[in-house]
């Protein structure tokens, strides 16, 4: 399916309703659940896409625009989020998402996209060379698969008391 940018936008937009849903007045139990000692909680989930849309996405699409691939994006650093939820409530931060995400779209209307743009090429440090339509259409993805991080991890909490059930619930893990 072709990369179409007012559908990413569909998506994008509500992605920070959906945690807010999930997560808002949440007990500590649900908030700092994990599927094992060193993945993600659903606060770390958080914090890791306040912290993508200020250094990622946005920062590195202007990147491609004023310079192309002249010179590789900064490495992300995934747990770099850490000092920025510290000593915050789930509510300050789902604010602070929806309001960061409100400002990141808004910036992304600025640039004007069309075809010519979105097919402008910017270095990764991994990866080499990607386009600007490519990393919009990760950034669609890499919400969608926080979205569907955030459902194993909860479910997960539950997955031994579901008893018998266990064979039916797929999004536990055997």
């Amino acid at each position: 399916m072709p990369f179409e940018l007012s559908e990413a936008i569909e998506v994008l937009q509500k992605t920070p309703a959906v945690l807010d849903t999930l997560l808002r007045d949440k007990s500590l139990a649900w908030l700092n659940c994990r599927l094992d000692s060193t993945s993600f909680s659903p606060i770390d989930v958080l914090g890791h896409l306040i912290f993508a849309d200020r250094t990622d996405w946005i920062p590195r699409a202007r990147m491609i625009l004023e310079s192309g691939n002249s010179r590789a994006f900064e490495p992300f650093d995934r747990r770099g989020f850490t000092p920025l939820i510290q000593g915050k409530r789930v509510d300050e931060l789902l604010d602070e998402f929806a309001q960061l995400r409100r400002q990141s779209l808004a910036t992304l209307d600025s640039f004007e996209l069309a075809d010519e743009k979105l097919d402008m090429a910017g270095l990764h440090p991994d990866l080499g060379d990607v386009t600007l339509r490519q990393l919009l259409a990760t950034w669609v993805v890499h919400d969608l698969g926080h979205i569907a991080q955030l459902m194993r991890i909860m479910a997960n909490r539950y997955s031994e008391e579901v008893g018998p059930w266990r064979a039916y619930a797929s999004i536990i893990q055997h």
